[in-house]
């Protein structure tokens, strides 16, 4: 290892000197699960999204430090293990199991009491949403239930650290097998409940982690867990609302207009009805959306919501804002959805 280029919450970002080729890499750590690398140590590098040049993933990761392995962590509470089975598992204290202080709390826990949750797709909408309801209620208490249809560890997430740093976050919960949130929890279904009870939220978004996966084929896409978020909302008594994944920059045919993945959880996997948020935009993508969505209303409420000062809004977050490679300008209409649904959640909040 050359150097530490950069750190955030539960990452160390590195400068890797590779063997045998001599190729200098990026690579990244989570202190949590290998120890703290330093200068000088040599580490054990997971090379498989590296080679394959993925987008989000285009990490060396590190699986070791062979010659500095990290003490054993002390005993301690927390019985759920997440990425089971795995080298790496990780043995957490869920929100609501028996060791935690919010077991009473939650043992009985079956009602979200109305509160919105916006469902969406990409990990990309998550500081588009929040940037919605800051929009029209800045004091708004906003929690991010992550799934496990992308990234697991919660630190791979530059933009969830640093919306927690400036308080854009209230908090986190990672669901299923994802791990390293504020709170753990089982299931989608008890992470929202923990949002709401437990951190207090008037707002949760529900999305995968960085790094999409999809095969091109009608079903075979992480993001179809939008619409089972959908029903897990409607089961506890929350409102759900839809994000819509929309471009006209994509080059890809099924993402343009509104994308397949989209249609498709919202349409045949979400069995429940949701608010499903179309921002209202002008010209030629309007006409197109609109002819997209209306299979959607057979079953879903589609709301059509104001741009207007979304864009200040967006251009105000304190991340970079970037979906498949594309940043606000290249890809405007993606994000003012996703704002736009952020935006019909904040006013669906009672007033105070």
């Amino acid at each position: 290892m050359l150097e530490v280029r950069r750190e955030w919450r539960g990452a160390v970002e590195l400068t890797v000197r590779q063997d045998g080729s001599g190729d200098v890499v990026r690579a990244l750590a989570y202190p949590a699960l290998v120890g703290r690398p330093e200068p000088g140590d040599t580490v054990l590098l997971n090379t498989g999204a590296l080679t394959l040049g993925l987008g989000t993933g285009g990490y060396a990761m590190v699986v070791a430090l062979p010659d500095r392995l990290p003490p054993d962590p002390p005993p301690g509470p927390g019985h759920l293990v997440k990425g089971r089975y795995t080298p790496l598992q990780a043995i957490v204290l869920g929100a609501d199991e028996q060791d935690s202080p919010h077991h009473e709390l939650l043992r009985d826990a079956d009602d979200l009491d109305g509160m919105p949750v916006v469902v969406a797709d990409l990990h990309s909408a998550l500081p588009a949403v929040c940037a919605g309801v800051r929009a029209e209620r800045p004091d708004a208490r906003v929690a991010y239930v992550m799934t496990d249809g992308g990234a697991l560890p919660s630190w791979f997430s530059m933009t969830v650290a640093t919306l927690r740093d400036t308080d854009w976050l209230t908090g986190t919960v990672t669901t299923g097998q994802a791990f390293g949130g504020d709170l753990e929890a089982v299931t989608v279904h008890t992470g929202l409940l923990a949002a709401r009870h437990v951190l207090r939220a008037d707002v949760a978004v529900v999305t995968q982690g960085p790094g999409n996966l999809g095969t091109d084929t009608r079903w075979g896409f992480s993001g179809v867990a939008a619409g089972e978020a959908v029903n897990a909302v409607a089961a506890l008594g929350g409102r759900a609302v839809a994000a819509l994944r929309i471009s006209d920059a994509d080059p890809r045919a099924r993402h343009r207009g509104v994308s397949h993945h989209s249609l498709t959880a919202y349409g045949r996997v979400a069995l429940a009805p949701a608010d499903v948020v179309v921002p209202a935009l002008d010209g030629p993508l309007a006409d197109e959306l609109a002819a997209d969505v209306a299979p959607l209303r057979d079953r879903h409420r589609v709301v059509t919501v104001p741009v207007d000062g979304l864009d200040a809004a967006l251009r105000a977050t304190p991340v970079r804002l970037s979906t498949m490679g594309r940043g606000l300008d290249e890809d405007h209409a993606h994000f003012l959805a996703s704002a736009a649904a952020g935006r019909h959640a904040a006013r669906l909040l009672p007033d105070t």
